[in-house]
């Protein structure tokens, strides 16, 4: 892909490869150009009610840890279709990768985050699914 004709989005949840989302990327033909983390400057929390679960991510000033991030490519139509689709209380907006380069990607609206669990200890959504914490939670969300 062309880079003047794309835009680089960061994924964090429920959009990595593997997870229930997934698809809404392959399906606008977006190319998956690579796995990083992003500055030290962020926290991740399990949103509460979300289905799929999805985390949030929030930029901090103090007390941030680096993130895993997956970064895709999108033709610039497509992403305008995706951010479209976005549903509150994600949003797209700028994160930075640990390269220091400003990419697009998923944040969380403020509202959300409180009362939501906070798994920045965790470095990334994956490593919070295979947590011991991830099981209890789920099993209690289980009926």
């Amino acid at each position: 892909m062309s880079q003047s004709k794309t835009v680089r989005l960061a994924v964090v949840g429920a959009h990595l490869r593997g997870q229930p989302l997934n698809s809404q990327l392959t399906t606008l033909n977006a190319h998956f150009s690579l796995a990083c983390k992003t500055q030290a400057s962020y926290r991740l929390f399990a949103l509460a009610g979300t289905v799929p679960p999805k985390p949030g991510l929030e930029f901090v000033k103090e007390g941030g840890v680096a993130i895993d991030v997956e970064v895709w490519e999108l033709g610039l139509e497509q992403f305008g279709a995706f951010t479209a689709a976005v549903p509150p209380p994600l949003a797209i907006g700028t994160l930075f990768l640990e390269s220091g380069e400003a990419v697009k990607g998923f944040v969380c609206e403020p509202f959300a985050l409180k009362g939501a669990t906070d798994i920045s200890q965790y470095g990334g959504w994956k490593n919070y699914l295979v947590s011991p914490a991830w099981r209890t939670q789920s099993s209690i969300s289980t009926p």
